[in-house]
């Protein structure tokens, strides 16, 4: 797919753009209405394939719950082994700017499924939760109180790390917006033992030295959007004597990990960035 297109789409997710401004400008690159209302499907989320584990998968107990944040309750989706014995590391897992979506519920069972008890948080629970329109999730994420979300985060952490089944220790992984986001409970929960970021935006230079957790860093090989300032990124933590991992991915798109994506995912590296991932959770997470 033309590049240009590819790049549009990522600037009506990310910034957000207005759907109206976004279809008019891909009417535009393509030749007209007709051909980008054809495009869409391979360019918009299709959630009917977020279904890796199933809802309601006989290995897991999975559920609604609530914790306490600063402001109020925290809606989540929690996952874990059906059955467990024993205590287990923790992941929280961060969503993009579409909130806990379908796809997102998904991942937190696959980490469940990989022996963690796992916690997809809703961080548009100050305005009232995830809708289903990814438009209005969207335009919600413009009113979004960062500071309000990292502190909803590093109580998560808490709350993992109080549980019963849970060893004490816990990571966090996320991706795109939720990338950034993990980089950001890394950077203000001092108790964090890893986190991983998937494209996402990148702390202050200055507030890196903060971070206290093992880094993993997944980023795509074209992604105009966060590349620019991961070199900085890597210098900060460079300098701070931070341990962390870096991997590129060749011929890649931003959100090359989420099999929903059309266009953008990659199921060879987003397959390798899981492995990569799991393997990771498991040597600083055990015990």
């Amino acid at each position: 797919m033309d590049q240009r297109i590819i790049d549009l789409y990522s600037e009506y997710t990310l910034k957000p753009l207005p759907r109206r401004v976004f279809l008019d400008r891909l009417a535009r690159l393509v030749g007209g209405s007709a051909a980008a209302l054809a495009l869409l499907p391979m360019l918009e989320s299709n959630y009917a394939l977020a279904q890796m584990v199933p809802e309601g998968d006989a290995r897991l107990e999975a559920s609604m719950v609530g914790y306490p944040g600063p402001a109020g309750e925290v809606k989540a989706y929690l996952a874990r082994p059906k059955g467990m014995s024993g205590k287990a590391g923790a992941v929280i897992v961060i969503h993009e700017n579409r909130g806990l979506t379908p796809h997102i519920r998904d991942v937190v069972r696959r980490v469940a499924l990989e022996g963690f008890v796992a916690l997809g948080t809703d961080l548009l629970a100050r305005q009232g939760g995830t809708p289903s329109n990814e438009d209005q999730a969207r335009e919600m994420f413009t009113k979004i109180d960062a500071a309000g979300a990292v502190a909803d985060l590093v109580a998560a952490v808490g709350f993992m790390k109080a549980r019963a089944d849970v060893n004490g220790k816990v990571a966090s992984v996320g991706y795109c917006w939720g990338g950034g986001m993990s980089n950001q409970i890394a950077v203000n929960a001092p108790d964090l033992a890893a986190a991983v970021a998937f494209y996402g935006p990148v702390p202050a230079s200055d507030q890196v030295g903060k971070i206290k957790a093992r880094m993993l860093l997944h980023y795509a090989s074209t992604d105009n959007f966060i590349n620019p300032k991961v070199p900085e990124f890597e210098d900060a933590l460079k300098a701070a004597g931070i341990r962390y991992i870096r991997h590129d991915y060749p011929d890649t798109q931003h959100a090359f990990h989420n099999d929903t994506a059309g266009a953008r995912y990659s199921e060879p590296a987003a397959k390798l960035a899981w492995g990569r991932t799991v393997a990771f959770f498991k040597e600083i997470l055990a015990g």
